[in-house]
């Protein structure tokens, strides 16, 4: 229960007597009161909110700020408590900056709920039967280290190390995160490995060199890296209620109008970083009612204003929603946009790409979203068939924000990234290894609200 932005999902059944109603649409943002305390402690350091779905049901999230042996959990309406209110969740409850490891990793897969396989995770692998870290330790600096941004990665004793290849390494700052984090919850087994820091995955398919496992934030059917959750998710998993706004919980409780009060005209907003996007972006020019396509930034191409428009402003990504129909066409790789266009009440109209996440293989064509053609030769036929089949769409992007409630949420990267390293484990012929100018990737102070690790006390203590 340590997870950064915590989030109790509950479909609102509002119980009087003995009789229940069951809401499908929002009783106001406001209908119901959640309260969180911990018991014998005259404050709680636990920020809450509550976020309508506008479907009946509400998130609740949380962000701890110490930790508790437990916490009573609340829920109100008109000062009375609803359901099986209150709830207590036995602790110790850490919060997210608390150094205390579940050594029994099953017990943490269990209590996660993470599934016992993921495919696109056992695709990936089986392209490695095996896996020789000092082999790769050597080979995979000599072949990228030069022209890319790499970080080799040891986790040793549940401790992370680094050693960085290239020039830019910022982006570093998202796997060491999320390395930190996961060994803050549970014990990760023994590995060693190379990120791709760049956009593009590296290991072609049609290598002629032996072929190196090497962990990328996008995929492709060109190339056979193994996909990860993208930074972008990733540090919105993290953050959430912290520095970032954009995340999979408040996407949800901000949709945009009912179904049938968005806006008619497809929306998309973005930088040139593809040529399809300038095609996009001309598109909308010549068939405004359909389309309302602008670029916000030019940097790949020469903006030609008389073929492409104004430089628009930014909109805030919460207003894409006030529209029916959002575009998604890749930008340098796939746009990792998707998984928020996904949570949101719109139907996604997606470019057919080589490029991929590590969610993709499970969606499915005409069920999550509507294909249209990688060179845009259809989508103004695609954009037509929706608006004569408005049922047919609507629930395509019912079934789309389903998807993304069930597979994308935080407790399921968390899972993928742990289940990911586990299985890439097993493949090594031999112990990973602390290499030489490796530097320990420390974890963040924790002066302010100090933990007391209740699993490591007891180990001691035996």
């Amino acid at each position: 229960m340590a997870l950064s932005g915590a989030g109790i999902q509950h479909r609102t059944q509002h119980q009087c007597s003995s009789t229940a109603i069951r809401f499908t649409v929002s009783p106001g943002e406001n209908a119901f009161q959640v309260k969180i305390t911990a018991a014998d402690e005259q404050f709680t350091r636990v920020g809450v909110q509550t976020l309508d779905r506008k479907d009946g049901s509400f998130i609740v999230r949380y962000r701890m700020y110490a930790s508790y042996r437990s916490l009573k959990i609340e829920v109100t309406a008109k000062d009375k408590h609803i359901a099986k209110s209150p709830y207590v969740l036995k602790g110790p409850v850490y919060h997210e900056n608390c150094d205390c490891p579940q050594e029994d990793s099953g017990v943490w897969l269990e209590e996660m709920g993470c599934p016992h396989i993921i495919p696109q995770i056992q695709r990936d692998l089986a392209q490695f039967p095996a896996v020789d870290p000092d082999k790769i330790a050597k080979e995979i600096p000599q072949r990228f280290g030069q022209r890319q941004s790499l970080c080799h990665y040891t986790i040793k004793d549940n401790k992370v190390y680094i050693k960085t290849h290239g020039e830019h390494v910022g982006f570093r700052i998202f796997m060491d995160a999320i390395l930190l984090s996961l060994t803050r919850k549970v014990k990760m087994p023994d590995v060693e490995f190379f990120v791709n820091l760049g956009d593009w995955p590296l290991e072609k398919k049609k290598s002629s060199e032996n072929i190196h496992p090497i962990f990328s934030w996008c995929g492709s059917t060109d190339s056979k890296d193994i996909v990860m959750p993208t930074y972008d998710l990733t540090d919105s998993v993290l953050e959430t209620m912290g520095r970032v706004s954009l995340d999979m919980m408040s996407v949800q409780a901000n949709t945009g109008p009912p179904w049938e009060e968005k806006n008619t005209t497809a929306i998309w907003r973005g930088r040139d970083s593809r040529k399809e996007r300038l095609e996009l972006v001309k598109l909308s020019r010549k068939y405004p009612e359909h389309i309302d396509a602008a670029f916000t930034n030019f940097f790949f191409f020469q903006h030609d204003e008389s073929l492409y428009g104004p430089i628009v402003k930014h909109i805030s990504f919460f207003d894409f929603f006030k529209y029916k129909y959002q575009i998604n066409i890749d930008g340098t790789v796939a746009a990792y946009r998707m998984p928020y266009l996904l949570a949101g009440n719109s139907v996604v109209l997606k470019q057919d790409s080589i490029y991929y996440e590590h969610f993709y293989n499970e969606l499915q064509a005409w069920k999550h979203y509507i294909p249209f053609k990688n060179d845009l030769s259809d989508l103004l036929e695609k954009l037509q068939w929706a608006k004569d089949h408005d049922e047919e769409a609507k629930n395509i992007a019912k079934t789309g924000q389903e998807f993304a409630r069930n597979k994308l949420m935080g407790d399921h990267i968390f899972c993928y990234y742990y289940k990911l390293f586990q299985e890439y484990a097993q493949l090594q012929t031999n112990e990973p290894k602390i290499r030489e100018e490796m530097q320990k990737v420390e974890q963040p102070d924790e002066d302010l609200f100090p933990c007391n690790c209740h699993r490591k006390k007891v180990k001691e203590e035996l």
